[in-house]
């Protein structure tokens, strides 16, 4: 094995056991190894999507729009533990992503059993005093379609083999088989449903103290050793690149568009393009 093989291996490794917890190898065994039928093809525009480092971006933009929703936000600062364990919730995200979008029909099937059984015992009240349920099908409904615009906007920009217009079509026709098996009604089905129903939730979201707090942790204040905060910073950077103009405000974020445009896409697609390197999938 050459220098640069191992070098790439340890960051790989590092990278995969961070992201996908200590389980991560016998999971991943598991998804890609047992044999049966998957809810998706080989070449669906889902794998695609899900399985490029992207993701990262991704993962980050739909996590920081999540939470300007004030009950799911409340919800997820009362019972996530974003904060106490930040990579067991990573990883059991991860995992769960992984499942559904490349592990057999009846695996996929459980892990979506799973959460929901979870959302079930999440209730509880804002502290506005509005009371929430995680099963509640209108917020696991903005969860998903936060999730499928930030996952597929961060392809389209980062990704390895963005999308055409039918593709994008596809991916979140695709993606909504998942958001109706969560329980969430009405998903969308196409790019322009997807951007339409974002614009719908518009007048139910702000920027409440728990979401400014999870926004200042997840870019200010991650639980990062010092030398990898350098790279995580470009990540951060180019997720909040990614976010609506007007979220910025709510959520305290900068809105610098000539920055933007230029150094910090220049750092995503720079970061995106060393994690594909050192996890070694298709450039």
């Amino acid at each position: 094995m050459s220098v640069t093989d191992e070098v790439r291996a340890r960051v790989g490794g590092a990278l995969f056991s961070k992201v996908a917890g200590p389980e991560g190898p016998e999971a991943q065994r598991r998804i890609h190894g047992t044999p049966g039928p998957r809810w998706f093809d080989e070449d669906a525009a889902i794998r695609r999507v899900h399985g490029d480092a992207s993701m990262f971006v991704g993962g980050l933009r739909a996590l920081l729009l999540q939470s300007l929703h004030p009950q799911a936000m409340a919800a997820v600062a009362a019972h996530s533990g974003y904060r106490g364990d930040p990579w067991g919730r990573l990883a059991r995200t991860s995992t769960f992503l992984a499942t559904t979008t490349f592990a057999t029909a009846d695996d996929a099937a459980q892990a979506v059993a799973v959460v929901r059984a979870v959302h079930e015992r999440v209730r509880g009240v804002t502290p506005d005093g509005v009371p929430y349920a995680a099963s509640d099908p209108h917020l696991v409904r903005w969860v998903h379609v936060a999730e499928a615009h930030s996952f597929l906007g961060a392809h389209q920009r980062y990704g390895a083999r963005p999308l055409d217009p039918a593709g994008c079509d596809e991916y979140v026709a695709q993606v909504a088989v998942v958001g109706r098996a969560l329980g969430a009604p009405d998903v969308p089905t196409t790019l322009a449903e997807l951007t339409s129903q974002l614009r719908g939730y518009r007048a139910e979201l702000r920027g409440t103290p728990e979401a400014r707090a999870a926004a200042r942790f997840l870019l200010v204040s991650p639980p990062l050793p010092w030398p990898v905060r350098p790279p995580y910073s470009l990540l951060a950077a180019a997720a909040v690149a990614m976010m609506p103009r007007w979220t910025r405000h709510p959520l305290g974020l900068p809105y610098l568009p000539l920055a933007e445009d230029t150094v910090v896409r220049a750092g995503g697609h720079a970061i995106t393009g060393a994690i594909r390197w050192a996890l070694g999938t298709p450039a």
